[in-house]
């Protein structure tokens, strides 16, 4: 009697022949975009306005972050340490002055009618 041979396929040609079961991943837990936003608003020190979540209106630049804070530097005003959970948003000073500005122009406009 003759031993008989058992072939298996490469688990490499598998995958490359796209038989193989490869489960998508999941995509990363961190993806660095508050990061990047941060670290890109501190360099520009950016004006920034921060809604708090008892609605009160804060104004300033991010001088440093971390995983659960903001420094906030203030003109004439003392710098404040703000947890994250506080601030219901945020965004640039320059959007504020751009919908105002559009705001006037649309009262203009419609009072001419």
């Amino acid at each position: 009697m003759s031993q008989r041979k058992l072939i298996r396929p490469d688990t490499i040609d598998s995958r490359a022949s796209g038989r193989g079961t490869r489960r998508k991943q999941a995509p990363p837990e961190q993806t660095n975009a508050e990061e990047f936003y941060y670290l890109k608003q501190m360099a520009a020190k950016t004006p920034m306005v921060f809604i708090l979540t008892n609605d009160e209106e804060l104004r300033g630049w991010i001088e440093w972050y971390d995983k659960n804070a903001l420094k906030i530097n203030r003109t004439n005003e003392p710098n404040l340490l703000i947890l994250k959970h506080n601030i219901r948003y945020m965004f640039k000073e320059d959007e504020l002055r751009r919908v105002r500005k559009r705001e006037r122009a649309l009262a203009g406009a419609s009072s001419d009618d």
